[in-house]
């Protein structure tokens, strides 16, 4: 599960960035954060295959659920760091407008 829910984060966001990049909003980082992510798990279940053989297609319920919350937490932390560094770069300026406006107010 963790694979294929990063793998579709990882082909959402490149089709975004495909479409919609003007190199403004970093993109190119969140795509290459999920794709990282998702040869990671890939690598993963290759050996996870390789010890567990036939088994690896049937796995427990429980198994399935835990892996689905760690998919959906790598790509929530995957989105965290990239705001993180939206709100560094801060592409559009209204971070900087903001804290001069409130400087001038107070």
């Amino acid at each position: 599960m963790t694979l294929l829910i990063t793998v579709f984060a990882a082909v959402a966001s490149t089709v975004v960035w495909y479409f919609k990049n003007n190199g403004k909003y970093s993109l190119g980082s969140l795509c290459l954060m999920y794709w990282g992510a998702s040869i990671m798990w890939f690598v993963d279940a290759i050996f996870e295959y390789a010890e567990l053989g036939a088994e690896f297609f049937t796995p427990a319920s429980s198994d399935m659920l835990n892996d689905a919350f760690l998919g959906v937490s790598v790509v929530a932390l995957g989105l965290v760091i990239w705001l993180v560094m939206l709100i560094v770069k801060d592409p559009d300026g209204r971070l900087v407008s903001l804290l001069k406006k409130q400087k001038a107010v107070g």
